[in-house]
């Protein structure tokens, strides 16, 4: 039998891409997407989006939360925001903690009705921190988490939110310092801890857009400091996509990852909801007909969790 994995990459408010893409795909095919998918993955912003769809919310409700909230999370004087940005986090975390809190209300990660992962990375250890559903024996503390604290804890983006301390203590940050595009992870564990037979394992991707690669070939500190992030992230998301591929061959694999001009979209562009928002249903309309034969042609298998 296949199995069907989603995978949505972080972006910020750019996370309008994928709600917009999947809300689209809802609407021309009639369907709930989380009715197609057997294992949701997402980080940072597609870690709210995927936090949103297990817990049975259509993408059409995801694409208001961010149309709702994304002006107050991303507020303030823009010069301010600049200066404030030099020495501490550009954001505070109070209108982003209320919008998800008022979204997602004390829902725990065991209330949702998916299989999913969401990355996150714990600065006390140096170690990588998944939360996980409890969708193996093993699995036994996460489902009692809340879904705002996962929420706040993947998308904890440096320099733009401060690090999120859970109830327990531990100093969590954003999932994309080291898997911002989390499709390796989704192929991992649908072979590794799901033992879910590789060659039946499709996994439809989907970026919050990509501008075109360049990175100088010279340069110190000054130049290397500009350009450190998008080369980490180039690089993270060329090898997660590598994994997948050769872990579940390249035909079972679909991407949707539309290139936009250099700083056409950034992190915090909420003036540009409607310009993203058109690009998520303009891909959806292209890529509509092979995502329906791939992934849409029969609900999956209730999800049964192992502890609630």
């Amino acid at each position: 039998m296949v199995k069907r994995i989603l995978s949505i990459d972080g972006g910020g408010i750019k996370g309008v891409f994928p709600a917009s893409f999947l809300a689209a795909l809802e609407e021309t095919n009639n369907i709930r997407v989380s009715d197609y998918f057997d294992l949701i993955v997402g980080t940072s912003t597609g870690g709210i989006v995927a936090l949103g769809l297990g817990l049975s919310f259509s993408a059409s409700d995801i694409l208001k939360f961010y149309e709702t909230h994304g002006p107050d999370i991303f507020k303030g004087n823009q010069f301010l925001k600049a200066l404030r940005h030099l020495g501490l986090s550009k954001y505070t975390q109070a209108p982003l903690k209320y919008a998800l809190t008022k979204t997602f209300g004390d829902s725990i990660l065991g209330d949702c009705k998916s299989r999913l992962v969401i990355p996150s990375f714990n600065l006390q250890t140096g170690e990588v921190h998944l939360y996980k559903t409890s969708h193996h024996p093993r699995f036994a503390t996460d489902y009692k988490d809340s879904v705002v604290d996962v929420a706040l804890a993947t998308s904890a983006a440096p320099t733009y939110f401060p690090v999120h301390t859970t109830s327990t203590g531990i100093p969590l940050t954003d999932g994309g310092v080291w898997a911002n595009n989390p499709i390796g992870i989704a192929a991992v564990e649908g072979i590794g801890i799901l033992e879910w037979p590789r060659e039946q394992i499709r996994i439809l991707s989907i970026s919050c857009t990509a501008e075109p690669f360049e990175a100088t070939k010279r340069g110190g500190k000054f130049k290397w400091a500009s350009q450190i992030s998008d080369v980490f992230l180039a690089s993270q998301s060329s090898a997660s996509m590598g994994m997948a591929q050769h872990l579940v061959g390249h035909d079972n694999v679909v991407r949707i990852n539309p290139i936009v001009p250099k700083k056409k979209f950034g992190l915090d562009s909420v003036g540009e909801f409607s310009l993203l928002k058109g690009l998520g249903i303009t891909e959806a309309r292209k890529a509509n007909q092979k995502i329906k034969d791939f992934f849409l042609k029969e609900k999956v298998e209730p999800f049964t969790p192992y502890h609630s």
